[in-house]
């Protein structure tokens, strides 16, 4: 979706205990995307106008106070807190998003940044995401919201919510390429050394995150392992013996946590691995099957087809773009 209004005009909600990567992440990717011909004017601005303490304990800059704001902005861009309940319980700030929202071509959320958005009325019977961890709480606190803990990020008019915290590059690339095209867009993503789109194509699943969750701390170091290297060739055994169990046990250990088995997980990480590489990448379908562990374009193919329904090739020449506007 394309910013109405000053659409050059970027305007960041700052605020004590703001999560810093949630102002700085995006803020990077417009300042990339202006090396690249666009016209971003990013500002900052704060309850009073004074600079702000981000979580991380790092002083942010403030340009202007939100009072001060005036006129339509192209973008205007909530970021999240771990202390959400603060930012969500903030009348004056609650006022002052909604006023900007109403005045700007679209609104968007990074992370946590969906409470105040919700706490201000912005996101009533709309479909919205946000971290995976306060998914159950967005929902709980705000029971007329459609909360999805899974896509990294889900317009719904001019309405645009984002994932956890480094979900905010994601979400930034996608709004430079709906205002300036999916070249420039991949031209950003490359200089950051980011995807266009994250790894499990056009609804953007992570498998990690769409994995059931578990407690067992011996299953999630067997999780964590595959899933930090997904190209070394794990055999059941192997995988066991990580885990510090039978390889009967092992396989009982992930039915009763997760509803699959050892090797759908294991099929699961290296496709989404080998997404990744297909995405950004013009490696052979032969060296990106040999670098995600699959051995063999043919393993991968139908792999690929069993999980997906479309082959790498396809996959491929489909999903290079962030999802939110059609490749020309």
């Amino acid at each position: 979706m394309r910013a109405r209004g000053r659409s050059d005009t970027v305007l960041f909600v700052v605020y004590d205990g703001v999560r810093l990567l949630d102002v700085t992440g995006p803020l990077e990717v417009l300042t990339v995307a202006n090396e690249h011909g666009g016209s971003y004017r990013p500002l900052l601005a704060s309850p009073d106008g004074r600079d702000v303490v981000s979580s991380a304990g790092a002083r942010l800059g403030a340009d202007l106070a939100l009072p001060d704001v005036a006129g339509p902005v192209g973008t205007l861009v909530v970021p999240g807190a771990p202390d959400w309940q603060a930012a969500a319980g903030d009348q004056a700030l609650l006022d002052q998003i909604r006023r900007l929202a109403a005045e700007s071509g679209r609104t968007a959320s990074v992370c946590a940044g969906a409470f105040p958005l919700a706490a201000a009325g912005l996101l009533d019977g709309r479909r919205v995401t946000t971290h995976w961890d306060l998914a159950d709480e967005l929902a709980a606190e705000f029971p007329t919201l459609t909360v999805d803990p899974d896509p990294i990020f889900i317009v719904d008019g001019r309405i645009i919510t984002s994932a956890g915290i480094t979900a905010g590059i994601d979400l930034t690339l996608a709004l430079v390429e709906a205002d300036l095209g999916p070249e420039t867009a991949r031209a950003v993503a490359r200089h950051l050394v980011v995807f266009m789109q994250r790894p499990g194509g056009q609804s953007q699943f992570s498998v990690r995150t769409n994995t059931a969750s578990t407690r067992n701390d011996l299953l999630r170091r067997v999780l964590d392992t595959v899933a930090a290297d997904p190209g070394r060739p794990y055999d059941l055994a192997g995988l066991a013996a990580l885990a510090g169990v039978s390889v009967r046990h092992l396989g009982r250990l992930f039915r009763t946590e997760l509803g699959i088995t050892p090797a759908v997980y294991l099929d699961r990480v290296r496709i989404e691995a080998a997404q990744d590489l297909l995405e950004r990448g013009d490696d052979t379908l032969d060296v990106v099957a040999r670098r995600v562990g699959f051995g063999s374009p043919e393993t991968m193919r139908r792999a690929f087809l069993r999980e997906l329904g479309v082959t790498p090739g396809a996959y491929r020449s489909r999903f290079r773009t962030t999802g939110i506007s059609p490749t020309p």
